[in-house]
């Protein structure tokens, strides 16, 4: 009896696991612990921010932020980023995930479907969340290392765009899945090639871009984002009409006991 293929389900990471960039957090904590200096940082973020605003798919602008992204870390230790990165972690990117995608995520695993993280951020630090989260595993961008330190080149391509469809093709072979069984998750249109190369495409925190493909094809949409602005208008005002409350119980409880 032929066996039944697997199934997985592949989450992107930035803004669709977490709030903001992977690249930006692991910078933050280099730069707090003396790597290079407030301009060096700064020149880089601007640079992640350039690529994530024009969404640009060009070759040209996409190896202007891969070489950037591998100059990030160029002639650093990898066992020192290792452990830096576990700090970084713990400080910054746990806070700032979104419980509604582990959730999601959780759901798959109790399926007995594997969840495997596909980020163009180091591969590194997409498998140490995925360890932290209990997930399967992860695939990401690759920087090539030399005698224990970071040469500042890549290996291969950034995990981006089509290239995470080339990625999740591979694993599948490797690994048994039936893409066409398999799902899908991610917040940015410049993940289309993802989302299209599995049966079960979803959105999580979509761009304009990517929420009107969804809205067409009737793929799912999962914003978290709104609940925390209900949270944010609503949140004062409960906290006041709870506050009103119980200054008035004890006028209301005197007077009644008048």
């Amino acid at each position: 009896m032929e066996a039944t293929p697997k199934r997985a389900a592949f989450f992107d990471v930035d803004n669709t696991l977490i709030r903001g960039s992977t690249l930006y957090f692991l910078g933050r904590g280099m730069y707090q612990r003396g790597f290079f200096s407030k301009a060096d940082i700064s020149r880089f973020v601007l640079a992640n921010l350039r690529f994530r605003l024009t969404g640009k798919e060009n070759p040209e602008e996409i190896k202007r932020w891969q070489d950037g992204a591998c100059e990030f870390i160029g002639g650093h230790n990898v066992a020192d980023i290792g452990l830096m990165a576990q700090d970084v972690y713990d400080q910054y990117v746990s806070p700032a995930l979104w419980q509604g995608t582990i959730d999601i995520a959780q759901t798959h695993l109790s399926n007995d479907e594997e969840v495997w993280l596909v980020t163009a951020a180091p591969a590194e630090m997409a498998c140490l969340i995925a360890q932290r989260l209990g997930f399967t595993g992860a695939l990401g961008s690759k920087a090539e290392a030399k005698d224990g330190v970071y040469t500042g080149g890549m290996v291969g391509n950034l995990l981006h765009g089509k290239e995470k469809a080339t990625a999740i093709n591979e694993l599948a072979l490797e690994r048994g899945f039936d893409l066409t069984q398999c799902y899908a998750y991610s917040d940015s249109h410049n993940d289309l090639p993802l989302l299209l190369g599995v049966g079960f495409p979803s959105t999580i925190n979509p761009d304009a871009i990517l929420r009107i493909r969804a809205l067409r094809d009737g793929w799912p949409i999962h914003d978290f984002r709104r609940a925390r602005v209900l949270n944010r208008i609503l949140g004062p005002l409960v906290s006041r009409i709870v506050a009103l409350g119980a200054l008035l119980t004890p006028r209301w409880g005197r007077s009644k006991e008048r």
